[in-house]
């Protein structure tokens, strides 16, 4: 079957044509991951037959492998059907979904099954160099938790401080990105600057002092002080503080604000990903971005998953000897 463009995607899903079957869902990976043919990712070489159905053997090197290796697939042990109905709901969803509604929705047996397999998903969310903002820049930061007492400006003890960055576009949001930042000191805010804005662009901004010094990486410089102005905060930098109250309802609409600390980055990814693709005319395109992104996601261990650490060989755990 030829390769299908992504607004066919979500009907033929409801249809039950594309993925009716297990071997059309290892088809179909087959055909996103290796786009010119098989190669293999030893030697390089392109000849290979098939081993057990689902497995190429290098006819060079002899080394084995699948389309599942090295992805967030890999290890499983539930069918890819089962795998793909969960990404065609959580995809489809406007607010997303929480691990207890995929586990009633799909029928796992457990609500840690489907606690991870989100998870496994969020982390496969963030395109690997995807492309910074430009343009004009609204930056800010918001918090996330309850009131404290004692604890006056930008600090914090038990709260989550989030950076923001919302694009304008028009009158509208453009594209944004958000990450969980120990402070609000000027080598955190930077880095995030640094990470999610192209130099160049106007960086619009309150009068914080952490933001000083951004003229020498090549950023230009918009200052709003409130104390200046008597319009609101809300009025003079809207596009962040949208996006701010929208990720807090999403937070505590759709997963009841039950998010700790080490893993608010995995669902800021997820609010992320929705939103730069929400404007998007075909409803198949959130669905084939996350497997494009999926194939190219080193895979993590359950007990990674728990920790909320970011998947790679410092974190593997090393294997007992025998």
């Amino acid at each position: 079957m030829p390769f299908l463009f992504v607004k066919d995607l979500p009907q033929l899903w409801l249809n039950g044509y594309r993925f009716s079957s297990e071997t059309a869902c290892w088809d179909y990976l087959a055909q996103l991951r290796w786009l010119e043919g098989f190669r293999c990712p030893r030697c390089g070489d392109v000849q290979a037959w098939s081993v057990r159905g689902v497995r190429k053997e290098c006819a060079a090197c002899r080394h084995q492998t699948s389309v599942i290796t090295s992805t967030f697939f890999q290890d499983t042990r539930k069918p890819l059907r089962q795998w793909f109905r969960a990404i065609c709901y959580l995809t489809s969803q406007k607010n997303g979904a929480s691990a207890l509604g995929l586990q009633r929705i799909r029928g796992l047996k457990t609500y840690v099954t489907a606690w991870s397999w989100l998870h496994r998903l969020r982390r496969a969310m963030v395109r690997p160099g995807r492309d910074r903002l430009r343009g004009t820049v609204e930056i800010d930061e918001t918090y996330l938790g309850g009131l404290e007492e004692g604890v006056a400006g930008r600090q914090t003890e038990k709260k989550a401080l989030i950076a923001v960055a919302a694009e304008e576009h028009g009158k509208g949001i453009g594209r944004i990105r958000l990450q969980h930042v120990e402070d609000a000191s000027a080598l955190s805010l930077h880095s995030f600057v640094s990470a999610s804005v192209e130099p160049g662009s106007v960086l619009h901004a309150d009068g914080w002092d952490s933001y000083n010094g951004l003229e020498l990486f090549g950023y230009k410089r918009k200052v709003t002080v409130q104390s200046r102005s008597k319009k609101k905060p809300h009025e003079l930098m809207p596009r962040v503080h949208r996006v701010a109250s929208l990720l807090k309802g999403w937070i505590l609409g759709t997963h009841q604000g039950a998010i700790s600390h080490e893993h608010l980055g995995y669902y800021l990814d997820e609010f992320t990903f929705r939103f730069n693709r929400r404007t998007s005319r075909s409803r198949g395109k959130p669905f084939y971005r996350l497997f494009q992104s999926g194939s190219k996601t080193a895979p993590v261990r359950g007990s990674e998953l728990r920790k909320g650490v970011r998947p790679g060989p410092e974190h593997r755990p090393r294997r007992r000897k025998r």
